[in-house]
């Protein structure tokens, strides 16, 4: 029954408008959608092993109970109505194995199919093989059509068997068990016929009908989204082979942060991919970063290069709503991209700059503290102009201490150091051209939310990050470390984003 709804991306993204006014806790639960799908999923592991263990010794119940010549309650059973419908017992001979009755009933086979499902989708769906084989994953866990479809109707003509509702009346288990060899002597016992007993009745479609409905809702949503004409209005190559893509589509509206799947039939025509949309909501255009870090990645770039002039057609779903949407709710915010992952804070920064342009006098957030981590150079070209813009925005408009923003580059060389140690007086930085000159390693947490916290003692501090686990194992250590026991000071709220 839950296994679908955390993948329900657009009911999440009404819920988190929904929950707009909701506070900050219950909105961050939201973020973790895909988290619980995998608990969802491995509780689903356990008990169908249990429930498979189950199985097996119930089978081993009813084949020594067939073979039983001892004249006990079990051998009785088991040779009751071998010539109708009315059995208790599976096994009928000696030559009927449980393999038998997995593969010659309905639920021994449907059991069969769900359960090797179940396996290829939980396998396929570790890291290793989603990052690294993202199609193997994609196409195999679409069986979960086959899983649900499977699971409805497994238990019809169950082998688990229950006594029936009509012979119940005739003959109560409670009386009628201590004397089963008198059964059906109406001499001795009248109240005792034989039982008789039938399947239990399927009652997985009851639990699962109302999610699968609302899933069935969903996917039809995001066809006909999907079928919605894109037109492609722009097409820029940025260092380190990221491809940049302006796009408009009649009846689209986003919010900062949010992303968008995107499809192209010329790659695949069944493989959807997420990317964090980079333009603002004010933009009468969104765009989306595509850096190469994959084969379908890599196969978009290369069709978009050989297909000039004419490009190549681009199904688009969404847009769907992120952690990063709650950026101007909070009163400071930490805003912390690696590499690629900038994109989001990118719409972000470029929501600032028409804000400032425009004097949006209903911004929430005084302050906002920027860290992009890049491993080249070249990383940086995808977004200099635009922190080059906002320097001189604020600057302009008199809020030059609005955006504090710091660049780390982790993939530099001795000469490269020498080099900036020369020209550190000059009025800009050699690496990127901006004012803000850049570090060279990675960041010492700790030491930044220590000098956040003193220069905001009593302010409530989002903490954004779209990046690797290790850098969210970081922040979020820093997170609880930083924020006062005091809940009238400094606190800290990490948020992750997830897609």
């Amino acid at each position: 029954m839950l296994i679908l709804l955390p993948v329900c991306r657009n009911l999440l993204s009404f819920l988190r408008g929904t929950c707009s006014c909701c506070r900050r806790t219950m909105r961050k639960q939201l973020d973790h959608n895909l988290t619980f799908h995998k608990l969802v999923a491995y509780m689903i592991v356990l008990h169908t092993v249990i429930h498979i263990i189950a199985h097996l010794f119930n089978f081993e119940r009813y084949n020594n109970a067939q073979k039983a010549t001892d004249q006990s309650l079990a051998s009785v059973l088991s040779e009751l109505h071998l010539s109708d419908d009315l059995w208790l017992n599976p096994i009928h001979s000696n030559t009927t194995t449980p393999l038998y009755v997995a593969f010659t009933t309905i639920p021994g086979l449907t059991g069969v199919i769900i359960t090797l499902a179940l396996i290829l989708m939980v396998t396929s769906s570790v890291e290793f093989i989603r990052r690294t084989y993202f199609e193997v994953f994609w196409y195999t866990h679409h069986l979960f059509v086959i899983y649900f479809a499977g699971l409805v109707i497994h238990g019809i003509a169950g082998v688990v068997r229950g006594q029936t509702p009509d012979n119940m009346k005739e003959h109560n288990p409670k009386n009628c068990a201590s004397y089963y060899m008198a059964w059906d002597q109406e001499d001795s016992h009248p109240d005792c016929k034989q039982p008789e007993f039938g399947s239990i009745p399927a009652e997985s479609w009851k639990w699962v009908l109302a999610p699968l409905i609302l899933y069935a809702f969903e996917r039809v949503l995001r066809f006909w989204r999907s079928c919605q004409k894109v037109v492609v209005t722009k097409v820029v190559k940025h260092p380190s082979k990221v491809l940049e893509l302006q796009m408009h589509m009649k009846g689209f509206s986003m919010e900062v942060g949010q992303y968008v799947f995107l499809n192209c039939p010329s790659v695949s025509h069944w493989e959807w991919h997420p990317f964090t949309l980079t333009s603002a909501p004010e933009e009468n255009f969104f765009s989306v970063h595509i850096r190469a870090a994959g084969d379908w990645t890599e196969c978009l770039i290369d069709t978009f290069e050989q297909q000039k002039p004419k490009t190549p057609r681009i199904k688009v779903d969404g847009p769907f709503g992120t952690a990063s949407e709650d950026v101007f709710q909070y009163e400071v915010a930490m805003l912390v991209g690696a590499g690629i992952g900038v994109t989001p804070f990118a719409s972000v920064l470029k929501s600032i700059w028409y804000k400032f342009q425009h004097a949006d006098q209903n911004l929430k957030t005084k302050k906002i503290y920027f860290y992009w981590i890049c491993r080249d150079t070249g990383s940086f070209g995808w977004f200099k102009d635009l922190l080059a813009s906002l320097e001189q925005e604020m600057e302009g408009s008199g809020k030059a201490g609005f955006l504090s923003y710091h660049l780390f580059l982790t993939g530099w060389s001795n000469s490269m150091v020498g080099h900036a140690a020369l020209n550190v007086d000059k009025a800009l930085d050699v690496v990127t051209g901006l004012r803000q000159k850049t570090s060279f390693g990675r960041p010492m947490w700790s030491n930044e939310f220590s000098a956040v916290a003193a220069a905001h003692p009593r302010s409530v501090v989002g903490v954004f990050l779209c990046g690797p686990g290790a850098l969210a194992s970081s922040l979020q250590t820093c997170c609880h470390q930083h924020s006062s026991l005091d809940p009238r000071k400094v606190q800290f709220y990490f948020n992750k984003e997830n897609f």
